[in-house]
Order: structure tokens, then sequence, then C-alpha cells
């Protein structure tokens, strides 16, 4: 099979591939299709409702706690010996041995309350701050979509635009080939410019294969955060707004960046719980006082069965001896109150190594908010200056492109009158190739760069991405 051959069924492949997929055209429609599928946010959701709980659950510690017990139990037992008669200290002389048994039920309602826990205070306080930090957290996951999805979003577009430029080199060098083959059947040019022209021809061949695969690759990457296939995914339709950041300072981002950026808020917040755990550890040398209350109710029901001596008329006719019963009931109530005052004397230095061991902790977290105050600096500095750079640089290279196919119609025009020669053509069309490919990456670096500068001030949100989408799908940008 020749490489074209193979080419066209690679190509067959590709397209019966995508025959089965779904189509999501646009940014925002894939955005909405990863806030429901993507297990990252998914998780992060499931963390942030987990974090939730941790009010309720500080809230519990200082209200009161009311539990209610009962039981029912069923007794019997025998003993074979002779009972001692009380009045007299002998042996009993008209019982022969003893049954009892016992029906008894018993309830209890028990309220315990805590009357001052300076420990449960301080939790109850840091709850509040402990689901603030789970809220930030949540909105630096949905944030990090937003740039996840552009960002894989592009890299699909990029792909696809090498792929359709590496197709027109193909088709071009093509025609190229064909015309150095009939030029040198009449006898204008060497066999050597037909084995350039052919050579060239493989290559584009060969590189028209290794995009089509990089466009594979790269919607693996989009099917991993949605759990679909995409095609037809909306391209810029015309030229999208260059427009500088505002305000046009980059101390001005970076000052936002640092009061704004929600992974520096949740990391402040983390400081602060961790400042908050160090006096919840102290505070278990403070005496605490709790008061519990208590009803009871207990029953039971007695049956006593004394079996008289087996003498000569109780043989003759057991019926004249029957076991004489001795029921007997009994009932109590009761109720208690309790005022309970504990204070910790010592614990071994267990107290001492919780509270050294929450300074520690809490010295840790401030040095991580201070890695990530300077990640921020740095992320806000570089988005920044990128997104100037950017603009400047779409600029460029769109002339670069025009200025390209400038020079690839004249070295065209040049290899007709024999000035110019294969090679020639063939770097002209590279040249205006990796032009064209360059150019519309960078109009995707812009838009990710100004994503990116958002993210790291704080404020990125779903307008952005519905802003970028306008792009996409209105031509007038």
């Amino acid at each position: 099979m020749s490489i074209t051959q193979t080419l066209r069924v690679s190509l067959l492949s590709l397209a019966a591939v995508a025959a089965t997929n779904v189509e999501a055209e646009t940014l925002i429609e894939i955005y909405q299709r990863a806030l429901q599928s993507d297990p990252l946010i998914r998780q992060a959701e499931a963390l942030y409702l987990a974090n939730r709980e941790t009010k309720p659950q500080a809230r519990s510690a200082v209200l009161p706690f009311v539990s209610l017990s009962a039981g029912a139990a069923t007794s019997s037992s025998e003993d074979p010996n002779r009972p001692f008669n009380f009045a007299t200290g002998e042996v009993d002389p008209n019982i022969l041995s003893t049954e009892v048994d016992r029906d008894s039920t018993n309830w209890s309602l028990n309220l315990d309350q805590t009357v001052f826990d300076w420990g449960q205070i301080l939790q109850l306080r840091q709850a509040d701050k402990i689901v603030a930090r789970a809220e930030a957290d949540y909105e630096v996951a949905k944030q990090n979509l937003l740039v996840r999805v552009a960002t894989t979003y592009f890299l699909v577009l990029a792909a696809e635009d090498t792929l359709a430029s590496e197709q027109s080199a193909r088709e071009a060098i093509g025609r190229q080939l064909e015309q150095a083959q009939r030029r040198f059947e009449v006898g204008l040019i060497a066999v050597t410019d037909v084995q350039e022209s052919q050579a060239g021809y493989d290559l584009a061949v060969a590189t028209e294969i290794s995009a089509q695969q990089n466009v594979a690759t790269t919607q693996e990457f989009l099917r991993e955060i949605i759990g679909e296939y995409v095609q037809d995914l909306a391209a810029p339709a015309g030229e999208i707004p260059l427009v500088t950041p505002q305000p046009a300072n980059v101390e001005a981002w970076v000052k936002q960046a640092l009061e704004q950026n929600l992974l520096l808020v949740s990391g402040r917040l983390a400081a602060d719980i961790a400042r908050d755990t160090i006096s919840i550890q102290r505070s278990a040398r403070l005496p605490s006082v709790t008061f519990s209350t208590s009803l009871a109710h207990s029953a039971s029901d007695t049956v006593r069965y004394n079996n008289l001596v087996n003498n000569p008329p109780c043989a003759i006719l057991p019926t004249l001896c029957p076991p004489t019963q001795t029921p007997s009931q009994t009932a109590s109530d009761s109720y208690s109150f309790a005022l309970r005052l504990s204070v910790p004397i010592y614990t071994g230095g267990f107290n001492a190594s919780r509270i050294q061991q929450a300074v520690y902790e809490h010295r840790g977290v401030i040095e991580s908010l201070e890695q990530v105050a300077r990640q921020t600096e740095r992320e806000a500095r570089d988005a920044y200056l990128s997104v100037i750079s950017e603009i400047s640089r779409v600029r460029a290279l769109a002339q670069a492109v025009e200025s390209s196919r400038t020079a690839l119609r004249a070295t065209e025009a040049g290899f007709e009158v024999g000035t110019r020669t294969t090679v020639d053509v063939l770097t002209s069309q590279n040249n205006l190739r990796r032009a064209e490919t360059t150019y519309a990456r960078s109009r995707y670096d812009y838009i990710l760069n100004v994503l990116r500068l958002k993210l790291a001030a704080g404020t990125l949100s779903v307008a952005d991405i519905e802003e970028v989408d306008s792009w996409l799908t209105d031509p007038a940008g």
C-alpha cells in the first residue's frame, strides 16, 4: 500500500470515529458539560459539602444532649435446697425447694448540657472559617475548570488548524509534484527537481499523519474532562478584539491579585483556622462545667413458688400438697440533678504536646501562605506581560501571514519562468504554513493569557467565557 493510500485509509478511519462523536460546538457548551461531568469539579463539590457539615457538628457540642434508654428482662431460678426458717433459724421442714420467676422493666431519660467549655466555644467560631475556606476552595476549583476547559478547547483548535494547514500543504506540494513531472517529461527541468518535489510531498504526507494523530490526542484530553467526544468546535470567526488590560498597569494587577486571589483568600483562612486550633488546644487546660439530669422508672413482678415436703398424704394424692405461690410487685421512680466541675491537673504532658503540635502546624500554614503569595504575584505579572506582548505578536504574525503569501506567489511565479527552483517553492510553502499555524495559535494564546490574568486577579467568571465564546461565534467580534 502506498503512502497516499495509507493516508486515505487513516482519514477514513478518523471520519468513522468522528461520526460516532457527540457534537458540542461552542466553548460555553463545553464548559456546561464539564461542570456536570468533570470528576475534579465533582470531587471539589463533594469536599465543599462535606466541610459545610463542620458547622452543625460544632453547634451540636454546645446544645443539650438528650437520650432515652429502656429495657425489659425475664428471669427464673430454682433452689433445690431447703430454705431456713427465719423464726427458728433451722431448716424449714415444710418446704422442699423454692422457685422464683421475675419480670422487670425499666426506662430512663437523661439530659446533659455543657455550661462552660471554652474549647467548644472556640470550635464553634472556628467552624465558620472552615466553611468559608471550603467555599473559597470550591470557587478556586470552578475557576480552574474554566481555564482547563478553555486551554483544552484551544489545544484542539490549534491541532485542527495545524492539520488543515498540513493538508493544504500536501495538496499544494502534490500539485507542484505533478507540474514538475510534466515539465520533466518535456525536458524543461532535470530529474533532480522531480525527486526534490517527491521528497517534499512524502514529507508532507508524513507530517499530515502526525498532525492527524495530534488532533486525536487533544480530543482525548477534552473527553477526559467532559466524558464525551466532540467535533466541529467553533473557531474564531473573524478578527478577535485585542484589548489592553485595564488598568494598564502591572502593579495594579499585582495588588488586586494579592487582595482577591482565591487561593490567597483560602490560605489566609487556613492560617486563621490554624491559629484558632492553638487556642482550642490551650483551652484543654481550663476548667469545664457540665449539667446533667435524669428521670428513671423501674418495675418488677416476682412470683415465689414453695414446693412442700413430700409427706405420705402428698405421696398418696399430690393435689393435696400444691406449691404455695407468693407474688410481689415493686415499682420505683427517681430523678437526679448534677452539676460537675472538671479541672485538668496533670495529663502526662499530652496537652502540652498537642499545643506545641498546633504551633508547628500554624507555622507551616504561614509558610505555605507566603509561597502562594509569591506565586500569585509571579503569575499576575507574567499573565499581564504575556497579554501585552501577545497583542503585538498577533498583529505581527497577521502581517507575517500576508507577507508569506506574497512571497509564495512570487516564488511560484519565478519557478514558472525558471528563476526559482523547486526547493525555493517548498521553502516558501513551509514558511506560509508555519506562519498560518503560528498566527492561529497566537490568537488562542492571547485569549488564554487574558483568562489567566483574571484567574490570578481572582475575578475570573463564567461571563468571561461567554465573552470569549462570542468571539468564536460572532464574526464581528
